[in-house]
């Protein structure tokens, strides 16, 4: 029997579920409809064509075997109806007819389905501060602002940009701007940290570095409170309560909401938030409409809670559950951990599971283990560092979550891609410990990344390694007066130690070198707090252990060590 299919909503889900159900129904009747005359592109391409890394915007539309993906390509290639530039007013749910106007005639007619699917997506948050109808405020909506914000910079239009929001979209298009057209960049976010709630405070704080030190001007615990214009209603600045910041071009990235309007009017369930309530096949509460992609809410699998996970390549997997589900093929779509990754010019940056701040704010016994190992053989070219942090519970073991900053290569995206399946699964310390990863000197350590966080996090629960949070080590270091009884040990090279022990004086910095700890080890004060430094905190461990032999059990390790404390940024730093 031949069914009546409706899609609303022609970008990632909407199109993925149309063309799979095609696939597994040939002779169904598969209409998709969406307001816009471009469809099918990939959004989070967005700043990297405004930064020309993709140069042409069709690009994005494009398949990989190089086919535009327009009305005629889903028309003739994958024998679907699609109406653009249609706009769905209503839903009828007694008589499964969805009300459809064409934007260009103003003609309104009923479309009948059997099943209909909502992949409506999420619309930009405009801020409620004067100024957002300036000529030459945008909000990354959709691909034709991006190609008028990539006009007007292409033009010699602009020399001052201002982005407003520190989340992914502010960072990427901060970068876009000032990487390739060189336009002086500002970011602004409300929030104390980047990237808030989806990273903890120092990976936050190394990206904010990076950015700096590329000339983009960044300032956090600040929002935007007006945008200003000329006489013309063209914008010249964005003010917040420290500052004015001159400004050709404003970028607002304040966040998304869900577009649920048609949900809500057709009395579908939908979240105190936005969110379409959907179940694991992806079924609202009329078991005839699914939704998908970044108008649902979803399940967070490591804290249960509802969220909202905005990601094209969630959308794409729930494209394809919807269309099964229709199908009459069960599939279901369990929810998500939250992962993300970013590039920041020469860093990336990314993260599964939660932070450990939000882990704390849920109620489990949060902890976490802070490594900077390199990201390869130590004796291969080009190695780095990377900065790695694995949050978890102390009681259950339960890893919660996974973080990653280093250079841009691989050495992130494998790790936190292995982690955020290992979290799927309700992984625990144990399983991170003993999971196998593919090794060779090019691509990573003996000891993997993702081993070395597990043995940190390992001796952390087993009281074996007695660790100093970097937020107290570095308030220590802008006062000693705060922790008058602690004193510094610092076993790196005495090229590298010498300078502090210059600047900060033997009563407060004490340098033996590793190799010498255990003939020295008179030298430490047995009468004060010791912390123990070191590059990446594996050697300082095995001292705080032959520290605590010889009976001076006073002592702290420094998570991270200078690896994090050079790429955070701190003024106290010798030269």
């Amino acid at each position: 029997m031949t069914e009546k299919i409706v899609v609303i909503g022609g970008v990632a889900a909407g199109p993925k579920a149309a063309c799979h159900l095609k696939r597994l129904q040939p002779g169904w009747d598969i209409t998709v409809v969406d307001q816009d005359n471009l469809i099918s592109y990939g959004g989070c391409g967005i700043p990297y064509y405004v930064s020309g890394d993709v140069s042409d915007e069709s690009e994005l539309r494009s398949t990989s075997f190089h086919m535009v993906r327009d009305v005629p390509f889903f028309e003739r290639a994958k024998g679907l109806k699609v109406l653009t530039s249609t706009r769905a007013l209503a839903i009828d749910r007694q008589n499964k007819t969805v009300q459809v106007e064409d934007l260009e005639s103003g003609k309104k007619i009923g479309l009948p389905y059997d099943q209909l699917m909502l992949a409506t997506g999420a619309k930009p948050f405009v801020l409620p501060i004067a100024g957002v109808e300036l000529d030459g405020v945008f909000t990354i909506a959709n691909l034709h602002k991006a190609v008028e914000i990539k006009k007007r910079i292409a033009q010699g239009k602009v020399d001052k940009a201002v982005v407003i929001g520190g989340g992914a979209i502010g960072v990427e298009m901060a970068e876009a701007l000032a990487d390739l057209w060189g336009v002086k960049t500002t970011l602004v976010e409300f929030m104390p940290q980047l990237l808030p709630h989806l990273v903890d405070w120092q990976f936050a704080a190394m990206l904010k570095t990076h950015l700096q030190e590329k000339n983009v001007a960044v300032f956090t615990g600040e929002g935007a409170t007006a945008i200003l214009g000329d006489a013309n209603g063209k914008v010249t600045a964005v003010q917040t309560p420290e500052r004015t910041l001159e400004a050709d071009l404003v970028i607002m990235a304040a966040g998304i909401r869900p577009r649920n309007e048609l949900a809500k009017e057709a009395g579908l369930a939908v979240a105190p938030w936005g969110g379409i309530v959907v179940n694991q096949r992806l079924q609202t509460s009329d078991p005839d409409i699914y939704a998908a992609g970044d108008c649902i809410a979803t399940t967070n699998l490591v804290t249960g809670r509802e969220t909202h996970a905005p990601m094209g390549s969630l959308a794409n997997r729930q494209g394809r559950i919807v269309g099964d589900n229709m199908a009459g093929i069960n599939s279901l779509f369990k929810g998500v951990v939250g992962s993300f990754i970013m590039k920041a010019f020469d860093r990336c940056i990314a993260a599964t599971g939660i932070t450990y701040e939000a882990a704390c704010a849920e109620g489990f016994d949060a902890d976490y283990a802070l490594t900077a190992p390199a990201d390869r053989a130590h004796f291969f070219p080009g190695e780095a560092v990377a900065v790695f942090q694995l949050v978890f519970d102390r009681r259950t073991r339960q890893v919660l979550g996974m973080q990653g900053f280093g250079v841009m290569n691989d050495s992130i995206s494998a790790r936190i891609d292995a982690a955020a399946v290992m979290i799927t699964q309700g992984a625990t310390i144990e399983d991170f410990r003993d999971a196998e990863m593919a090794y060779a000197p090019p691509f990573s350590a003996a000891i993997d990344s993702i081993n070395a966080a597990a043995f940190v996090a390992d001796n952390l629960c087993a009281d074996r390694l007695r660790k100093l949070d970097m937020d107290r080590f570095l308030a220590w270091m802008e006062d000693f007066s705060l922790e008058p009884d602690w004193v510094a040990l610092d076993i790196r090279h005495p090229q590298e130690a010498g300078p502090f022990v210059e600047k900060f004086g033997q009563e407060k910095w004490v340098a033996v070198p590793y190799a010498e700890v255990r003939d020295r080890h008179g030298e430490v004060p047995g009468d004060k707090t010791i912390i123990i430094l070191c590059d990446a905190g594996t050697r300082s461990y095995e001292v705080q252990i032959f520290l605590d032999h010889v009976g001076k059990k006073n002592t702290m390790v420094l998570s991270g060590g200078f690896n994090v404390v050079r790429r955070i940024g701190v003024d106290w730093y010798p030269e």
